[in-house]
């Protein structure tokens, strides 16, 4: 299951939060901020979807990730590059370093993390 993009810019801040209450969260977007009234429905459609839970304490409730950032890339990722390179990660690494604007350093950077692993496998 996925994120839309407004649920995704939420889910930015959680992450960033670890945990959080209403308050802290809409102090997190930039002016001009959001209805309380539309973070607490993006809250309860990503508790819905799996991704944020909360723990309550009297009237409020502290909203925590159940989904870690990483997992949620490395999902997306694989998903595009079964969508849009044939499920070919070679296609995609060929893509994004021809079509992209890395710089000398950055690319063998990458060539070094590529090489520490293969060392590894």
């Amino acid at each position: 299951m996925q994120l839309s993009k407004t649920e995704e810019q939420l889910m930015q801040y959680l992450w960033k939060l670890e945990k959080a209450f209403m308050k802290d969260l809409l102090e997190s977007y930039p002016e001009p901020k959001p209805a309380t009234t539309t973070i607490a429905t993006l809250l309860k459609r990503m508790i819905g979807k799996g991704f944020v839970d909360y723990k309550t304490y009297g009237k409020s409730r502290e909203y925590f990730p159940l989904v870690k950032k990483e997992d949620y890339f490395s999902k997306h990722v694989n998903g595009i590059i079964k969508t849009f390179f044939n499920d070919s990660a070679s296609q995609f690494a060929s893509f994004f370093t021809r079509k992209t604007d890395l710089t000398k350093e950055e690319l063998e950077e990458l060539k070094s993390i590529i090489d520490q692993e293969i060392k590894n496998k």
